[in-house]
């Protein structure tokens, strides 16, 4: 029976622990954490992530200024919002909630964003820092999933040094930051993608394996080792009829669960994590700002 990595229980322990730092700085400075959220347009998923962040940031303590601009706003009207919160003393963190209008090019808006504000992790600065620091620097803002991932790793308690791990996708957002990460906690990593040869017996060697392509349950049972740790990052909308539809992973739960060690589900996995991470780094920008 493989353990179920239950990422609403370990979010909440995170979250938990912030709201304790969250109150010390308070208690010391008069101030909270303050979050911008930024949404163009009304996608109908982002408005529910959206609410999500909003929600669980207001939970711990930080403040949130909500900012839902007209599908319409061009790209200069939106660096010029960014701009205003660069400079606003009561913003730690930025977030932009993707995707953007097609208009807008989502590259020039995020880079747009200050490095110390980059709640998302995504700035080329901190994804450098992340790159070349020697550990997982607890000032660092990291890029929030990945980060989420090695937190559900680390809550089994396992030695990751001199682990196999194999991370399926090289995406800016999920793939290329895991493999820093796991590179830090000194695991062998390797990375595979569309064009990898031979991707399916890579990954049957994995002590670890970081699964972020984007098709839904597409790695079975006979992909992973005996007793493997497998984190699923993927989230996909499939239909069951014409009525109903469901979330799943990019693994194929019911068929892998049974021959690993350790899986997270989807949903209640890596989701959560995502967003008790950006709070990590709101509330770590902040805690830069006033005491470092």
């Amino acid at each position: 029976m493989s353990h179920i990595l239950d990422g609403k229980k370990v979010a909440q322990k995170l979250k938990d622990r912030l709201k304790i730092e969250i109150e010390n700085i308070k208690s010391k400075f008069d101030c909270v954490p303050g979050l911008a959220v930024v949404q163009v347009g009304n996608v109908a998923a982002s408005s529910v992530y959206v609410k999500a962040k909003t929600k669980a940031a207001k939970e711990v303590g930080i403040n949130v200024f909500d900012h839902h601009l007209e599908a319409t706003t061009n790209q200069d009207e939106l660096i010029n919002l960014i701009n205003q919160l660069n400079n606003s003393e009561d913003i730690d963190g930025i977030l932009v909630q993707l995707p953007l209008p097609k208009t807008i090019n989502e590259e020039v808006v995020l880079n747009s964003i200050l490095p110390e504000k980059d709640a998302d992790g995504f700035h080329p600065l901190n994804v450098g820092k992340l790159s070349i620091s020697p550990k997982n620097d607890e000032n660092l803002m990291i890029p929030c999933t990945p980060y989420g991932c090695l937190l559900l790793l680390k809550e089994l308690n396992i030695e990751l040094v001199g682990k196999n791990a194999v991370v399926i996708g090289r995406s800016n957002i999920v793939g290329k930051p895991m493999t820093q990460l796991l590179l830090k906690e000194s695991c062998t990593v390797t990375t595979v993608h569309s064009k990898t040869v031979d991707i399916e017996s890579i990954c049957k060697n994995a002590d670890i394996l970081i699964v972020a392509i984007g098709k839904p349950e597409f790695v079975n049972k006979d992909w992973v080792k005996e007793g493997a740790v497998i984190i699923d990052v993927g989230i996909n909308r499939v239909k069951i009829n014409e009525k109903k539809s469901k979330l799943v992973g990019d693994v194929l739960f019911n068929d892998v669960e049974p021959k690993v060690s350790a899986i997270s589900p989807v949903p209640g996995g890596v989701g959560p994590m995502t967003i008790a991470c950006l709070l990590r780094n709101t509330t770590t920008s902040c805690k830069n700002r006033l005491i470092n």
